[in-house]
């Protein structure tokens, strides 16, 4: 949930048509009547010329593989190329939620670019506007539904205009709230799910002959493996790619299986093209991700599927049957980070129960592999726990921690809590802050809990907890998760830390900032460092350099220091201070 905030079909569907209603008006005259013949045969001519039977159950031939199916470009004959054909128009887009919304706003502006659309910065100048939404919490969505208002008073100014703007929900509000959306107001044209996006132009084609389109299917296998993602990250330094889409996982308060579909995971040789290309193109950090970004699976290759089980984390269960063969993630985190020695990885967001100790023992081998696991516990108390479906008790998430820090001493750890979920006592709130306490985590996400449609604990939980209670408990746990974060980050003051640098800090115009292994902010001074400890001359430091900050304090968010030279992941030997287990507590 919190850093990313973020199925084989019996048969797939090519193409979905909108439908369009026709209402013929009624006339008493002959003459009106046989123009209403006339009217007749020519609508009977063009659904002739319309897709036929053969268009809906194109290309669901039994031995075509899904890469196949992928790889091959829609073709909306009915249409014409001259109507997917955007003319230049200018797309803006707004992404809200998780780091996967980002990804997802990528490859949707691959694909309208593909098509002649234009990206614009402003608002002012768009001619289509597409928000990707998230629907995780009750919150995000009330944003959206101010936003739409907002937009909708543009649009009415330039309904006349020879452009008038067109506008669009993408993601998982638009497959979440796909009625409402259409009809509270037309306030929308266009709806996309998460596994619609090769849609699009079709779509937006439809919107602008008047009619609003959708299109929220989910998909057994859409991965779009195929398309590589125009990546618009800020100085082009870090990037993401999408491994891995959806959540089998059925956590009882979670609403990401109903919005993003069941798991599948896109084929290995597509992700470590993209990351191949990333790397020639300087990029220093990639993050992996995906809604269970550790449940990895590649079955798309026949030499990759075997009779193995799934390894799980030792005291870990899960909901569903345990998954044989396939390509794991262990597998691909070795192979993406053999890519490129010097370019950092990371992952998110991953799920307690797929940590095996081949995963961590990778890790703590690897430099370029970050020492930083997000770890989401959710709760500290057993019943919330079982409550949750979450498939662990609070002895087996520790029992991991100890494993984790067994095997990479170094490690930093993040977490996901809720605060008043169903049923939580008191007793249970504060077995949730002596969890916070004992693990000790640098950074957190926190928040207080709010009910989804079509979850497990919509159906069979009572959201009992008062509002001011849930609010009073999240800030207590706040309070807490800043003490020991604290605590952490102190604890790395005198130590030297490899930093990348993401350009000027927003609190000084005179400092940069960047992020350490472990994914804890550093603010710095600017100023031209020795390219070597042992060097004379000096060079400035740009973002996307690797400099070695040696820290002279802390606080529960960031950590502040000065700069001694630049440095490298695979030629400086880093002095590193590790933690050992007594500075966690």
């Amino acid at each position: 949930m919190g850093l990313l905030r973020t199925f084989k079909p019996v048969f797939t569907c090519q193409q979905i048509w909108t439908a369009v209603r026709c209402v013929q008006p009624r006339y008493s005259s002959r003459l009106a009547s046989r123009e209403g013949r006339t009217d007749v045969d020519k609508f009977r001519s063009q659904v002739s010329s319309g897709p036929s039977l053969q268009d809906f159950i194109k290309g669901i031939s039994a031995d075509r593989t899904s890469d196949e199916d992928e790889s091959q470009p829609e073709e909306h004959s009915y249409l014409g190329e001259d109507l997917l054909t955007s003319n230049s128009r200018k797309v803006y887009f707004e992404v809200y939620g998780c780091q996967m919304n980002v990804n997802d706003t990528e490859i949707a502006w691959s694909i309208l670019q593909k098509k002649g659309y234009k990206r614009t910065a402003s608002l002012n100048e768009a001619d289509v506007v597409l928000l990707v939404t998230c629907s995780i919490r009750e919150k995000a969505e009330q944003t959206i539904w101010n936003r739409l208002q907002y937009l909708t008073a543009m649009k009415k100014k330039r309904l006349k205009t020879p452009t008038p703007m067109k506008i669009g929900i993408l993601g998982c509000m638009a497959e979440r709230l796909k009625m409402e959306l259409l009809e509270r107001e037309k306030l929308v044209d266009v709806l996309a799910g998460p596994d619609s996006y090769r849609d699009l132009p079709r779509l937006l084609a439809v919107a602008d002959g008047g009619q609003q389109a959708s299109n929220v299917l989910l998909s057994l296998e859409e991965t779009y493996a195929d398309i590589m993602p125009v990546h618009h990250a800020a100085q082009g330094h870090t990037a993401f790619v999408s491994i891995m889409r959806g959540c089998d996982n059925m956590c009882s308060y979670c609403i990401v299986p109903f919005t993003r579909g069941r798991e599948r995971s896109r084929p290995v040789s597509s992700i470590l093209q993209e990351v191949q290309m990333l790397s020639d193109q300087g990029v220093k950090e990639v993050t992996l991700l995906g809604q269970n970004v550790n449940s990895y699976r590649d079955t798309s290759q026949e030499h990759f599927c075997n009779s193995d089980p799934t390894k799980l984390s030792r005291g870990f269960k899960t909901v569903y049957r345990s998954r044989e063969g396939g390509l794991r993630f262990a597998d691909l985190l070795d192979q993406v980070s053999s890519i490129d020695p010097d370019m950092r990885i990371r992952f998110t967001s991953p799920h307690p129960k797929d940590f095996p100790d081949e995963v961590l023992h990778l890790i703590a081998e690897r430099r370029n592999i970050c020492k930083q696991i997000h770890l989401p516990a959710q709760s500290g108390s057993n019943e919330v726990l079982e409550a949750m479906r979450r498939g662990y008790t609070r002895e087996a998430y520790l029992d991991l921690v100890k494993n984790i820090r067994q095997i990479i001493p170094d490690v930093s750890l993040s977490s996901d809590f809720i605060s008043g979920f169903c049923g939580e006592t008191e007793a249970d709130h504060q077995q949730t802050l002596s969890l916070i306490r004992e693990v000790g985590y640098n950074v957190g996400f926190l928040f207080a809990y709010s009910m989804r449609k079509k979850t497990h604990a919509f159906h069979r939980l009572q959201d009992d907890v008062p509002a001011e209670v849930k609010q009073r408990r999240l800030k207590e746990c706040v309070e807490v998760f800043r003490e020991e974060a604290s605590k952490v980050n102190a604890a790395l003051i005198g130590s030297t830390q490899l930093v990348l640098v993401e350009g000027e800090s927003k609190r000084s115009a005179d400092d940069l900032c960047g992020r350490t292994d472990g994914n804890v902010k550093v603010n710095f001074p600017k100023e031209d460092v020795v390219a070597q400890p042992e060097g004379s001359s000096t060079t400035p430091v740009r973002a996307g350099d690797y400099v070695v900050v040696k820290i002279l304090s802390a606080s529960s968010q960031s950590l502040r220091g000065r700069s001694i030279c630049h440095g490298s992941l695979r030629g400086l030997a880093m002095p590193f201070k590790t933690l050992t287990q007594d500075q966690h507590g």
